[in-house]
């Protein structure tokens, strides 16, 4: 068995963890008025570092999926597990909102809004699995002149998408490939830098302060907005945004590229890895649950961000754990998780 790329499984590591980071920072973020500028700035600075999470689960699947040669009974059954996760998920989040949140949901908007907003997730996922195996040969039939041109045309489908938004437009007919959405970019983005990792012209430490601006400049541009219309903005924090994308595609190349490209840990180390990045895609659906009851009977002033933040994200993150790692000892867990 082909062992494991443990550069990839510690972004993916890192990633489910800053997933929570951005959830628990959000609502104190969105009581911007309520919190104290301290808090806000706090809970912005770390609301923005995370944002390089979400691009990243995409992009490790582009790593791991695209140039593959697969049979189509395993594309099936991959786009199958997809189905039933999202059908339990939804079921899940549609009774707890209902029932316990109170919160109203029509059940004749399941195809255009998840009972839940993370699950937004399995939504842009399933399109991709369905057009994942004709990616692949796509990938696999192109030559690095082709791969690298690609690269350029759905990176200025990106800008462009991205600059029409901000003037409130949008191009008459979609890029067949990238459509109007970036996820599909962040896929092969991802296959792209794994492939060419140790090839990139850019050396590690000018990757990193790309990163560091990027972030810069969203916390700037949105820590700006904020001040200046009275309420919190969250344009610049979205997946689309330049800035983020830059973020987070050089985010994900300078962690390939440490140890030569090739992290060893001890066998200690990777059992831990491993167990908890076995678990990430079932925390990621669970770990909502334990937000919202905080949410239900917390208001975010009430405890001060400083406190608050650093705990809840560590008290979720661990009972998500648990939850998962009890749930997946029986098979039919393994399946919805």
């Amino acid at each position: 068995m082909k062992e494991k790329n443990y550069n990839l499984e510690l972004i993916r590591l890192i990633s489910f963890i800053l997933v929570i980071v951005i959830h628990v920072t959000n609502y104190f973020c969105r009581d911007y008025g309520e919190i104290t500028q301290g808090e806000y700035v706090f809970s912005l600075a770390l609301d923005t570092a995370a944002r390089v999470s979400v691009p990243c689960f995409f992009m490790i699947s582009g790593a791991l999926l695209l140039g593959r040669q697969e049979p189509l009974r395993k594309h099936v059954r991959r786009l199958a597990r997809f189905l039933i996760v999202l059908a339990v998920w939804s079921a899940v989040y549609y009774l707890w909102n209902r029932f316990y949140m109170g919160t109203p949901y029509e059940l004749r908007d399941i195809l255009t809004e998840p009972t839940e907003a993370h699950l937004w997730y399995l939504y842009a996922m399933i399109p991709i699995y369905l057009t994942l195996p004709f990616f692949q040969v796509l990938c696999r039939g192109m030559s690095m002149k082709l791969e690298k041109a690609f690269l350029a045309v759905t990176t200025a489908a990106v800008v462009l998408n991205y600059l029409l938004r901000l003037a409130g437009q949008e191009l008459y007919y979609d890029i067949p490939l990238v459509g109007d959405r970036i996820y599909a970019y962040y896929l092969y983005v991802g296959y792209y830098l794994y492939k060419y990792r140790r090839h990139t012209p850019l050396g590690q430490r000018p990757v990193l302060v790309l990163c560091l601006l990027s972030t810069a400049a969203t916390f700037g541009i949105t820590l700006g907005v904020t001040v200046e219309q009275g309420e919190h903005y969250e344009g610049a924090l979205t997946y689309e945004s330049i800035f983020v994308v830059v973020a987070a595609v050089t985010f994900f190349l300078f962690m390939l590229r440490l140890g030569n490209a090739h992290i060893r840990f001890g066998e200690r180390a990777k059992k831990v890895i491993s167990l908890f990045c076995g678990c990430s895609f079932g925390i990621y659906l669970i770990h909502i649950l334990f937000l919202d009851n905080y949410k239900k009977y917390m208001e975010a002033a009430d405890l001060t961000a400083w406190a608050a933040v650093p705990v809840l994200t560590a008290g979720i993150t661990l009972v998500s754990f648990v939850c998962v790692w009890v749930i997946r000892r029986f098979k039919i867990g393994r399946k919805i998780t």
